[in-house]
């Protein structure tokens, strides 16, 4: 039974049978005839300094920066909230660690909103001192 897809093909031929005599007559191409070697283009360098400061000034739009620090600021909170779960569960987990040093570097970048600036920064100071109490043990 054939099933033939809705992708538009059509049934083909069957292909010629191969014939198959009793030598062995099979070789390897020789590799140095059929194959050539070309030298990979480098890639093309900026005309001036001036492209490349043009694509470094590109801004990022501010609605995208604020929901991009919001969402450091939801990950921070959640890895502290691992923390506190690790620690009165007595299960802590080192790696924990080094995720709070991880989201303390991401809470240091402005989002351009000042209320939100204050607020990461209050959750950036807890993380700092949570890894300062967990480095006194």
């Amino acid at each position: 039974m054939r099933i033939y897809g809705t992708n538009g093909t059509a049934p083909g031929t069957q292909a010629p049978s191969a014939r198959r005599t009793g030598g062995s007559d099979f070789s390897l191409p020789d590799p140095s005839a059929t194959a050539e070697s070309k030298a990979a283009a480098a890639p093309k360098a900026p005309a001036t300094i001036d492209a490349l400061l043009t694509l470094q000034g590109v801004e990022e739009d501010p609605a995208e920066r604020r929901r991009r620090s919001v969402q450091r600021g939801r990950g921070a909170l959640d890895v502290l909230d691992d923390l506190k779960i690790g620690l009165l569960s007595g299960t802590f987990d080192p790696s924990t660690v080094i995720r709070l040093r991880t989201a303390a570097a991401g809470l240091k970048s402005s989002s351009g909103d000042a209320g939100l600036d204050a607020v990461l920064a209050e959750i950036e100071l807890r993380v700092e001192v949570e890894l300062a109490k967990v480095g006194q043990v």
